[in-house]
């Protein structure tokens, strides 16, 4: 049997239920190329370990344990890891008196703790002990508002296009991070949340976040890396830190003079020189007082103009020879006084 159906109001319309499109259109729309499969890969393979895109290798990590004390500028050895990496990090703010009433009540159970072993002429674990002294330090700091309570996740995604430069690399890394008592798992059976959660799109798909206050999480700052590295300039070598370029132009700043030292043999007139050909690129005229004729082949080189001055040359200077006067009234020799 049907049932009639009962509309509360007026029936709807054609505006209310939405453009009605054909099912010819349906068909040509299902039929055409759209941005998504312009940009999809060509094949998607997940491994228990790792995904493989097209032809490179993806494999994640995330950072499982924290050693109690970290210094800062720690994710130094991430940061410039010489390979590729994808490093994301979620940070959620947690409310302060949930974080107070929870220490609150560790606090109890971590003194009754200790309180039994005591009365049972038991060694005091000396874990507990330290958890205990942390917990009521982040208490007071927390109680005070000197202090805020954070969840913090990292994770770092790693690509190659070979499988055993891949764990090559895995390895590596967990080795670094050991060596600050850091661990670092990866994202078994959980490689597609994995890769997604380290993509340019702020979903934390993994979840695995631990507990940080505010120094702490201060501490995880990535920015530490020194990049000399400008829009625009000359190019003097490669960062020993980091492996980038140095591109700076000195001229953009307030003073533009440079000075070098260095000791006897390492380069300080080849890197004058150098600056000297990357200068000339830029139509940049440049003038060099020689006393030691070190700069004669390069000028050469390069078609400039080489002028000796010396008691035999014919070139001379003459400090007291005023400039070609440029108004009728004005004092030339007063304006060399000042100048």
């Amino acid at each position: 049997m049907k049932l009639p159906f009962f509309f509360a109001g007026k029936k709807p319309t054609h505006e209310d239920t939405g453009p009605q499109v054909s099912p010819s259109v349906t068909a040509l729309s299902q039929g055409t190329t759209n941005v998504k499969d312009v940009i999809a890969p060509e094949a998607i393979e997940v491994d228990w370990s790792d995904i493989k895109i097209n032809d490179t290798y993806y494999r994640t990590l995330f950072v499982a344990g924290y050693p109690r004390f970290v210094n800062a500028n720690w994710l130094s050895p991430l940061i410039n890891f010489p390979h590729s990496l994808s490093i994301s990090m979620f940070i959620y703010p947690v409310d302060g008196k949930g974080v107070i009433e929870d220490l609150r009540r560790k606090i109890a159970e971590m003194e009754a703790e200790l309180q039994g072993d005591i009365q049972r002429g038991r060694i005091i674990n000396i874990d507990t002990q330290v958890k205990l002294e942390d917990a009521r330090s982040l208490q007071e700091q927390l109680a005070k508002g000197a202090e805020r309570f954070f969840q913090f996740g990292l994770y770092i995604t790693i690509r190659d296009d070979k499988k055993d430069i891949l764990d090559r690399v895995t390895n590596h890394i967990k080795s670094a991070l050991g060596a600050l008592l850091i661990v670092a798992k990866t994202a078994s059976l959980q490689v597609e949340d994995g890769f997604k959660t380290t993509l340019p799109t702020g979903l934390d798909k993994l979840k695995m976040n631990r507990n940080m206050d505010t120094t702490s999480l201060a501490t995880t700052f990535p920015f530490t890396s020194s990049e000399l590295t400008a829009n625009e300039g000359l190019m003097y070598g490669i960062n020993e830190h980091n492996d980038s370029l140095v591109v700076f132009d000195r001229f953009t700043l307030e003073n533009a003079n440079m000075v070098v030292f260095a000791k006897s043999g390492s380069g300080k007139s080849y890197l004058v020189k150098l600056e000297i050909l990357r200068s000339l690129l830029f139509d940049t005229e440049v003038i060099v007082i020689d006393p030691e004729d070190e700069y004669r082949k390069l000028s050469d080189a390069i078609g400039g103009t080489y002028i000796d001055f010396s008691f035999s040359s014919p070139s001379r200077i003459n400090p007291f020879e005023l400039p070609v006067v440029n108004e009728p009234d004005e004092n030339e020799l007063a304006m060399k006084i000042i100048s």
